[in-house]
């Protein structure tokens, strides 16, 4: 198990090495010049030239990359060259927003998924099953851009029940710990604010959860109604057991682990997908803060932002893939 652990973390410097490649030369590809970004339109070009020789984008191309790399390997993310602040200051409250956001999304579209693919299978050819394949159908298929604003239309601007927008309450601000809301209002014991940022909460998440969801639930579906065939859950029903712990106990449980392949997979594509729902929520996780890195060809924010999100994919993928030992313990990793 360590052996295959180390192998695996080892495997990630060159995905890493070649994403950071491939990163820095498309974003270089982005017409315009940083300097000229930050300065305006009205600036004159020997501002321009001193600032881009200041920023050190005069140099060539492969002493800018080797210097950012340089740093990596000391764990410095670099400095953005808008704001002049360390990368890592600021990338970490964006960091513990987007998260945060994606915990809860992923726990809803669990939840939901899980229990209406089983449901599926379970009555299977049922009216439940219709609709709910539909549904899944749908949410797959729907924009979350156009959810997003019907969310907001309905239950904050119709109904007035949520805001539409932020993480918080700005006339009474959260006394962060950790940057995860949730979690640093119930340690602090402030019921209040806790309820605050469930509300906050609710629209995004549950507009990011919806297409996870609905692919959770088709596999689900598909994985128990294979496992339901099996001849050992036909003798486990032939002896009388309960048709619930037939399904819940015996079939989901050796059902689960192209469940868990899913679910894994979708956590690490909502970390670096909710940019289209931080921005209509103005939710201000790490998508939205390399969406307008990209609008001030701010190169290092970018870099860093994006190899964050990859290193917590794998991270994510390596988690699942140790899952399944605990799951089924015939499958081993000893080489």
């Amino acid at each position: 198990m360590i052996t295959y652990i180390i192998r695996r973390l080892l495997m990630l410097v060159p995905v890493l090495v070649g994403l950071s490649l491939i990163v820095f030369f498309m974003i270089r590809a982005i017409p315009g010049n940083p300097a000229q970004v930050i300065l305006g339109q009205l600036a004159t070009k020997d501002a321009i030239d001193s600032l881009t020789k200041e920023l050190g984008l005069n140099e060539p191309w492969y002493t800018q990359y080797f210097h950012y790399i340089g740093n990596l390997l000391t764990g410095d993310l670099g400095e953005s060259l808008r704001t002049k602040n360390p990368i890592s200051e600021e990338l970490w409250p964006y960091l513990t927003a987007t998260l945060e956001l994606s915990l809860v999304a992923i726990i809803i579209a669990i939840v939901v998924g899980v229990n209406a693919g089983i449901i599926s299978a379970w009555f299977q050819n049922s009216w439940f099953d219709y609709i709910a394949m539909l549904l899944a159908l749908i949410g797959v298929s729907m924009p979350i851009f156009w959810l997003g604003l019907m969310e907001q239309w309905l239950f904050a601007i119709q109904w007035d029940l949520l805001p539409t927008a932020g993480r918080e309450d700005i006339r009474n601000p959260i006394d962060s710990i950790t940057g995860l809301y949730i979690f640093d209002t119930l340690v602090q014991g402030k019921w209040d604010q806790f309820a605050v940022v469930i509300k906050h909460l609710a629209l995004p998440s549950v507009a990011l959860a919806t297409i996870p969801m609905a692919i959770i639930a088709r596999i689900t579906r598909s994985s128990m109604l294979e496992v339901m065939r099996s001849d050992f859950i036909r003798t486990a029903r032939a002896k009388g057991l309960r048709m619930f712990w037939v399904v819940y106990r015996h079939s989901l449980k050796n059902a689960v682990i192209p469940i868990l392949t899913v679910i894994g997979l979708q956590f690490g594509v909502l970390l670096g997908g909710a940019i289209l729902t931080e921005t209509i929520f103005s939710w201000p996780g790490i998508g939205r803060y390399i969406y307008e890195a990209i609008g001030y060809r701010d190169y290092p924010v970018i870099q860093s932002g994006i190899l964050i999100i990859a290193l917590l994919f794998v991270c994510i993928n390596l988690i699942v893939d140790l899952l399944y030992t605990v799951i089924d313990p015939r499958i081993k990793y000893n080489k």
